[in-house]
């Protein structure tokens, strides 16, 4: 790969940290009080499941925040930082619906829950990124999520590598 492509692929990451900040939050400060407080929803189901906690939540809008205020972007960062979360809740939501336990992978909808939305959400704030840089995050978002997951697994930081 030329050093122009990988300074490519760099400032995409960069630009994304925001929600990859977010994401991985509540990997090392998350646990405590599930943040659906134990509701179960009309399928007799749990509305997000024990994994998604107060304190992760916190975490990750605090963390995905910082880091767009220290990119000098703190709206499209916050705006990231809220998609990343809401996003990830979102594949929460649907696992359980499908019937999948807490940890339980979902390949796909895992890996590219968060960022999508963060993608969208972030989107209308400028600068907006071109449509090949929206296109390559959500690419290296699958293998990047599946190797940081595993070296949290390595680390005992999760319960399971994905």
């Amino acid at each position: 790969m030329m050093r122009a492509e990988v300074l490519w692929i760099i400032e995409t990451i960069y630009l994304y940290l925001p929600a990859y900040a977010a994401n991985a939050a509540p990997v090392l400060f998350g646990g405590g009080a599930p943040l659906d407080g134990g509701r179960i929803w009309r399928d007799g189901r749990a509305l997000l499941g024990s994994h998604k906690t107060i304190r992760g939540f916190i975490s990750g809008l605090l963390v995905g925040s910082a880091v767009g205020v220290i990119q000098m972007q703190p709206l499209k960062g916050f705006l990231m930082t809220v998609g990343a979360v809401l996003g990830d809740l979102a594949v929460s939501f649907l696992k359980r619906r499908i019937g999948l336990r807490p940890g339980a992978p979902l390949p796909i909808a895992d890996q590219l829950g968060f960022i999508a939305a963060a993608v969208i959400l972030s989107h209308p704030v400028p600068p907006t990124p071109e449509i090949e840089r929206v296109a390559a995050i959500l690419a290296f978002t699958i293998p990047i999520h599946l190797v940081t997951n595993i070296f949290a697994w390595l680390l005992g930081l999760k319960d399971e590598p994905w």
